[in-house]
């Protein structure tokens, strides 16, 4: 796989959402920006929060759109198209619900899962799903009525946050794997059982 050139994290804009569960992408992205020392402006043209610097020798974009979740591939799609951006070379970061609150791993490419800001960004980038997507966990709230208000409605306790702060800070020796293409080298550690958990299987 190629090097990535475009990472965007997905969240709803404006205070109202800020330190909700559906924000972790953006989150993500944002902590990636102050690490990195990359000013993320707004471009009205692309519908998002961007900018553009140098990560462990990479030259990527970084994107939050500021659009709703569920339209986020208008400003993916965009952008990616004006750059000449293949989908090979695009990181999404998003909230997940099947995994706890904090746990942090890599797919390649697939359905959307029921999410409708994936749904979006796959219509936006001309129906292609094979993009890299880091998902963070924020754990279910164990009914499907409950997920709209679970994951918009409310902003996470400070135990999530910190969960979620910690999740945003991944160790550079994973990010060098992750901005270089290098997938399975990635999953191999991101995805690895905590020392001492040796029997335990890996997350898909």
């Amino acid at each position: 796989m190629s090097a990535i050139r475009l990472i965007a994290g997905l969240g709803n804009p404006g205070p109202r959402f800020e330190g909700t569960r559906h924000n972790v992408g953006a989150h993500f992205v944002e902590a990636l920006a102050r690490r990195y020392g990359i000013a993320l402006k707004e471009e009205p043209r692309f519908k998002g929060m961007l900018g553009r610097g140098d990560i462990l020798g990479h030259d990527v974009r970084l994107m939050i759109p500021t659009t709703f979740v569920n339209l986020s591939g208008e400003a993916i799609g965009a952008l990616a198209a004006f750059y000449k951006i293949p989908v090979g070379e695009i990181l999404l970061a998003h909230d997940e619900m099947a995994f706890d609150v904090g746990v942090v791993r890599l797919k390649l490419g697939g359905g959307d899962n029921g999410h409708n800001g994936i749904r979006s960004v796959v219509q936006g980038l001309g129906n292609q799903t094979g993009f890299l997507r880091l998902r963070i966990g924020v754990a279910h709230p164990g009914h499907a009525d409950l997920v709209t208000p679970y994951l918009t409605g409310t902003r996470m306790p400070l135990e999530e946050r910190e969960a979620i702060d910690a999740a945003s800070d991944l160790p550079e020796s994973i990010l060098a794997h992750m901005l270089a293409g290098e997938v399975d080298k990635t999953m191999n550690v991101l995805h690895a059982p905590p020392t001492g958990d040796a029997n335990e299987a890996p997350e898909d």
